[in-house]
């Protein structure tokens, strides 16, 4: 197995929202030319700030060997998938976990870029088997699981189908190593091994609010201080979103059974728009 950490020259992300967004400022960052595709001129000038915003937090925190601007440089944006660089290495889908919308999206990127580009998802829960069915070249293709905010974690979940060729998992782990991230390998199963297990915890914390045992400041404090989590499940859930937590246990649920079942209170907040940080109110209020 290769060991070389280069950045490959030409990288493409689909959707360019909070974790497409940060993918491309990591990638920008590492020396590569990325285009970020998002449907219409106003998202794409929002992702495109959403990048410029984490350049300039990464040079207030003295992170970068560059300007933001001389970074920001090689970011371009279009507004379709077929508007890809045929030449890209490697294609990262960030869209929504919506199943039909992933396949449709990585199809027709299979179609605009070259034979050798991989192509990857970002899910963190859904299939990669079922998502390279819809592919003609599977072998190509791997989920790589980026976790949020992308500059700032360690780690990619690298996942692989039964029929992922090894020369592009090599390829994943490469182009991980070259960000400065830590990549751990897993066999295509229901949740991975990340969402799987961080969802568990995720979902018994809020029974736990939901039964009244403790307040969410008292259970995410006891894993913080006597577990050394960084941060508490309840305080993680607020960060990645109750919605996009709800359509991860949801599927779990659906693959794995009754003990995946998201609680009543999380569908009731996610129903009330509390979804976190991003709505401003979730089991904390956020500024």
């Amino acid at each position: 197995m290769t060991t070389s950490t280069h950045a490959p020259a030409v990288v493409g992300v689909i959707g360019g929202g909070r974790m497409g967004a940060g993918i491309v400022q990591s990638y920008a960052t590492a020396g590569s030319t990325v285009t970020v595709v998002e449907s219409g001129a106003e998202a794409a000038a929002a992702a495109l700030d959403r990048v410029a915003t984490g350049l300039k937090r990464a040079a207030e925190r003295d992170l970068l060997s560059e300007s933001p601007d001389d970074i920001l440089a090689r970011v371009s944006t279009v507004e379709s998938v077929e508007e890809l660089p045929t030449a890209a290495d490697l294609v990262v889908e960030a869209v929504p976990e919506d199943p039909a919308l992933k396949a449709r999206v990585l199809a027709a990127a299979e179609q605009t870029v070259s034979a050798t580009t991989v192509l990857t998802s970002n899910t963190s829960s859904l299939s990669v088997t079922e998502l390279a069915a819809v592919l003609t070249r599977p072998g190509r293709f791997l989920g790589m699981h980026f976790f949020n905010p992308v500059p700032a974690s360690d780690l990619v979940e690298i996942v692989v189908a039964p029929g992922t060729d090894a020369d592009t998992v090599d390829a994943a782990l490469r182009w991980t190593r070259c960000l400065g991230k830590k990549d751990v390998v897993v066999k295509d199963s229901p949740g991975f091994a990340s969402s799987r297990l961080g969802v568990t915890l995720g979902l018994e914390a809020i029974r736990m609010v939901e039964e009244g045992v403790a307040e969410p400041e008292a259970i995410d404090d006891a894993m913080r201080l006597g577990y050394k989590h960084p941060m508490g499940p309840l305080r993680l859930t607020d960060l990645v979103g109750l919605d996009v937590r709800l359509a991860i246990a949801e599927h779990l649920h659906a693959t794995l059974g009754e003990r995946f079942a998201p609680p009543r209170l999380m569908r009731e907040m996610v129903a009330r728009g509390e979804l976190g940080r991003k709505t401003g109110q979730g089991f904390y209020a956020w500024q």
